[in-house]
């Protein structure tokens, strides 16, 4: 079975991703201790807020560089996704740098609804097996006001106003922009995909 940790990032979503883990029969514990952390076999960055404070508490505690040197699969989750690139423009923040690219504002259009919140299509980018039993316009549940733009590295996008990351991979890193402990079955079948890893 999975050993599974969360990294204590002060994200406000930790106990719905526990919750999510343990309907999939999965105890996952939560830390702050760079060796707990090493040790797991499968570390998830959690977050709801911003990125700059995001950064700072893991900083504070050492754990960018422990991440950064994580060589088992790793998940950002929403806002721990956005932390996973190089730079957001929230807060003017340097980021952990293991996933190419920067995170910007969803452009200020008047007919944008700003935050982007609720259930999106998943396109399907190209075939990873983190993308296993997902089909092509399956839906997410989102929350946020800054996303990645698409690239080399995005296995799932989805669009509002204009197209944006929604998986991610480069090697053991993973990120989801969206909310899979929120996202119904889809969810619920990317996490296993990612414990399956």
């Amino acid at each position: 079975m999975a050993d599974v940790v969360l990294i204590d990032a002060g994200g406000t979503n930790i106990g719905s991703v526990q919750y999510a883990l343990q309907r999939l029969g999965v105890d996952a514990a939560m830390s702050g201790d760079p060796m707990r952390i090493r040790a797991a076999s499968h570390v998830i960055l959690p977050g709801v807020g911003a990125a700059a404070p995001g950064m700072a508490r893991l900083r504070m505690n050492g754990l960018d560089r422990v991440v950064r040197e994580l060589e088992q699969p790793v998940l950002g989750v929403c806002l721990g996704m956005q932390l996973l690139f190089e730079h957001s423009e929230e807060g003017d923040t340097a980021c952990l740098g293991v996933v190419p690219g920067v995170v910007r504002h969803f452009p200020r259009d008047a007919d944008l609804r700003v935050p982007h919140m609720g259930w999106n299509r998943l396109h399907l980018e190209r075939d990873d097996v983190l993308l296993r039993g997902v089909e092509e316009g399956d839906f997410a549940y989102f929350v946020h006001s800054y996303a990645a733009a698409t690239g080399p590295h995005v296995l799932a996008s989805s669009e509002h106003g204009s197209p944006f990351a929604a998986v991610v991979r480069k090697n053991n890193f993973c990120g989801m922009q969206f909310h899979p402990e929120r996202s119904a079955d889809v969810g619920a079948r990317l996490l296993e995909n990612f414990l399956s890893l």
